[in-house]
């Protein structure tokens, strides 16, 4: 018999895995709302993909419920569960990579979004932090730089974000072997069952 306290770890995994959707969810939602350098850090590519991640960590969890109830020799919806875990894995894993690396080549990047802006944006991100340009006083016909400034706040929203993609990792990676676990221990306690059937019914001595 699966023991109360591996069942309690489970469903603590469980919830955190919703938890984890919901919240991966409602920031990709509240994050579209207007904000010029934040959406350069997060393009609408990010937040969809963020979305994605969100509805796809709830559905697993859904599936799990189905898993769980089943009867203790039906370890098929454990198993189905395990592939959905590993296929959430891969998708956190990417997108989490994905940030990871543009973070490594923010001065560049984000050279190359202050070009794309129009110069009304551009200004308004100038005010913002009092600077104007971006690498040097010339950069795009503006003077003084806000290199530092913008790079600061997006490396922070940046780290803020592929730090906690990977910590859906772990919640992912934790329930997993919590799932693996408790298919060994039904499988287990049904083995014992037919041992014990075949010896008329009487348990180990």
């Amino acid at each position: 018999m699966v023991s109360k306290k591996l069942m309690g770890v489970w469903a603590f995994l469980d919830v955190a895995l919703l938890a984890g959707g919901a919240f991966a969810l409602a920031m990709s939602i509240v994050w579209r709302a207007p904000d010029v350098l934040r959406h350069m850090t997060l393009s609408d590519s990010d937040l969809t993909a963020g979305m994605a991640v969100g509805i796809s960590m709830i559905i697993t969890f859904f599936v799990s419920l189905g898993a769980i109830v089943q009867k203790n020799h039906v370890t098929i919806g454990l198993v189905i569960l395990n592939y959905c875990l590993v296929a959430e894995g891969v998708i956190v894993l990417v997108i989490g990579t994905i940030l990871w690396y543009f973070s490594l080549q923010e001065r560049a990047n984000f050279h190359e979004l202050w070009a794309e802006l129009t110069p009304d944006t551009r200004l308004q991100l100038q005010d913002q932090f009092s600077c104007c340009g971006y690498f040097n006083g010339t950069d795009l016909q503006e003077s003084n730089f806000c290199v530092s400034s913008i790079t600061s706040v997006g490396d922070n929203i940046i780290m803020n974000v592929f730090t906690t993609v990977y910590g859906f990792m772990a919640i992912v990676i934790c329930l997993l072997l919590a799932t693996i676990c408790v298919i060994k221990k039904r499988n287990e306690t049904e083995r014992f069952k037919k041992i014990d059937a075949k010896r008329g019914g009487k348990g180990f001595v």
